[in-house]
């Protein structure tokens, strides 16, 4: 495996070709082991990559400290050539509620100088906020990112799942690295307007659920039981005949793949990859196990021939069930 490298954008800095997405390591997909998670950090920084992936509200906090103490037992050198991105500006209760999101300037910094704190760095990397806050404009919410750049709290200002109006307003006040977004075989939805509008703008895609959640991994099964404290247990494509008919893609895909020698997870993760140099797919393995899995996919190369095999397998649009519950679709930006 030869860990390539990709820019974040015309402005953002090089990255390896797959970041990690460290938010199951805390939260929303069921209980995870501390020493084990820490130690998939470790791993991933020794394999290359450079990118790993956060936000202060998974679990309130407890993934930032994670993330922190992965990165303070490292090696000084795997530690060095770690970039953080963070996503701040979701609201939570004590009982784990969600309050909305909050995108004030003074908030932003507010947020900003917990995070450095758990995390125990002195900047953070790329800082975004998770959702749009409909009732801030996005040019006050940059604008604060960027007085924090301003003062090397900052290095690069990202977005994440907003629509292609947002993403130019935003580009138009400040150098926009990236654009964290869902992107994968059965979540296409960006290739209509924003994909085309961020390369227009010179601005990279960092993909997260690459695997949907797990359900296109290829270890997922019908008959799998989740806790009450897994979000895949409320996601609508997880449910009833959505979760058969999803499942019968996978099998589909599972075909290609074993001609090709390869896992389910490997070449949905090397079909991200080829959508092009301007997007890094972050793979969100809590196991050092899953986690040599998804590194795999970067020695997968797919032909054309390849390419449309996966398409006739599994068509853009092809799955059964939103992204997420009617409440958070709700929040995701199509402006």
């Amino acid at each position: 495996m030869t860990m390539q490298t990709r820019s974040l954008g015309t402005t953002g800095p090089q990255v390896s070709a797959l970041g990690l997405g460290c938010m199951g390591m805390s939260a929303l997909y069921g209980d995870a082991d501390r020493t084990e998670s820490i130690a998939t950090v470790h791993a991933a920084l020794e394999a290359g990559v450079t990118l790993l992936d956060t936000g202060d509200f998974y679990a309130m906090g407890h993934n930032e400290m994670l993330v922190g103490e992965a990165l303070r037992t490292a090696p000084a050198a795997l530690r060095e050539q770690a970039l953080v991105s963070v996503k701040f500006g979701a609201l939570r209760s004590p009982d784990g509620d969600w309050a909305g999101y909050d995108g004030r300037p003074a908030a932003v910094k507010n947020f900003a100088a917990y995070s450095l704190q758990r995390l125990g760095v002195d900047h953070i990397d790329v800082y975004r906020i998770a959702r749009l806050d409909p009732d801030v404009p996005i040019e006050e919410t940059v604008g604060a990112i960027s007085e924090l750049i301003e003062k090397g709290y900052v290095r690069h200002i990202g977005l994440s799942e907003v629509g292609a109006d947002t993403i130019r307003r935003a580009a138009a006040t400040a150098p926009i690295s990236d654009l964290q977004i869902e992107y994968s075989l059965i979540s296409r939805g960006i290739e209509e307007s924003v994909l085309p509008t961020t390369r227009e703008l010179g601005i990279s895609i960092t993909a997260y659920g690459v695997l949907s959640r797990g359900l296109i991994s290829g270890h997922f099964t019908r008959d799998r039981q989740l806790a009450a404290n897994d979000f895949r247990a409320y996601s609508p494509r997880f449910q009833g005949d959505n979760l058969q008919h999803n499942l019968d893609l996978v099998e589909a895909l599972r075909k290609i793949a074993e001609q090709k020698g390869v896992s389910v997870a490997q070449i949905a993760i090397a079909w991200v990859l080829s959508r092009g140099d301007d997007i890094v797919p972050l793979v969100g393995a809590r196991t050092r196990e899953r986690l040599s899995e998804s590194l795999g996919a970067l020695d997968v190369t797919l032909d054309d021939a390849d390419l449309a095999a996966i398409e006739r397998a599994v068509p853009a649009d092809a799955a059964a069930g939103d992204r997420y519950p009617a409440p958070q679709m709700a929040h995701l930006g199509s402006k």
